[in-house]
């Protein structure tokens, strides 16, 4: 299938107010914490939220795996403690009123520490925990179950596409200012990982590829979009560099990284939520 390219953003059909992207009040459920038993006996728990909107009568759930450490610290309510600013965490509530069913994914029990998942991201185990989720999903839901990873969660996202099979396989994959450009020679190995580093050829299911033309975050270079998705075979597949913005200036070094930059798709949220929307259901960005 051909790739497709788009140069900046279609008009969003999801419009949503700042109070949108707002935390939930202290101490207001965000979901049902969901507990699996993974790898060696440990626990991996994802935060279950049903659709605020109209549910299609297709029910889709998305997977969404953040970026930095993924370790999101989720309370007793289902609220993420830790990378509360990260893209897809702020989006949830865009997602949820588009009709998704959403399961925002901590870093399992063992990954705890300083460095979150640190080099587990591009484990076989990292993979097979993610398809319990799915398959947890799929039975819960009977419908499809598409990965949406963004920045380090990208390969995350990529672990499982290429890795998995028969019901624990997700339908999709939409990865988000992907992580393709490791640091080799870091003082931490895992540093120099990126999604290059998985078997890419392994992904025939539906792929969305999304970045920003001012994201300057040495890790993301929207210009190895195409070659992330030409490496792939998936099915339908469409790659996206989003332009705009609040055009404020670039930040330096790793805090371009961060969720609050472009690199983030800050203040564009609501545009790239609907994107992937109906990218996911059928239609194109």
């Amino acid at each position: 299938m051909r790739t497709l390219f788009q140069l900046g953003l279609l008009a969003c059909c999801l419009v949503t107010g700042s109070a949108g992207l707002a935390q939930a009040p202290l101490g207001a459920p965000c979901g049902e914490v969901v507990p699996l038993e993974t790898h060696a006996g440990h626990t991996q728990r994802f935060t279950w939220v049903p659709p605020s909107g109209a549910a299609p009568a297709s029910p889709v759930t998305l997977v969404l795996l953040p970026g930095g450490g993924g370790h999101l610290d989720l309370d007793a309510q289902g609220c993420a403690r830790k990378l509360a600013g990260n893209s897809l965490v702020r989006s949830i509530p865009l997602f949820s009123a588009a009709g998704f069913a959403l399961a925002l994914v901590d870093a399992p029990s063992d990954f705890h520490g300083e460095d979150g998942l640190g080099g587990f991201r591009i484990d076989p185990r990292h993979a097979q925990d993610l398809g319990q989720v799915v398959a947890q999903l799929r039975s819960r839901t009977r419908g499809e179950v598409w990965v949406v990873g963004t920045s380090r969660g990208a390969i995350s996202a990529v672990n499982a596409a290429t890795r998995l099979s028969g019901p624990s396989a997700p339908d999709g994959v939409v990865l988000t200012s992907a992580l393709m450009a490791g640091q080799p020679g870091a003082r931490k190995p895992w540093v120099a990982q990126s999604v290059f580093d998985l078997p890419l050829e392994n992904i025939r299911l539906p792929l969305l590829v999304v970045g920003h033309a001012a994201d300057t975050c040495v890790r993301s270079p929207a210009a190895l979009m195409p070659q992330l998705a030409a490496r792939t075979r998936s099915t339908r597949q469409q790659v996206v560099t989003v332009s705009g913005g609040p055009g404020w200036p670039a930040r330096p070094g790793l805090d371009a990284c961060e969720g609050r930059t472009p690199h983030g798709f800050l203040e564009q949220e609501a545009e790239v939520a609907a994107g992937i929307a109906r990218f996911v259901r059928g239609s194109t960005y």
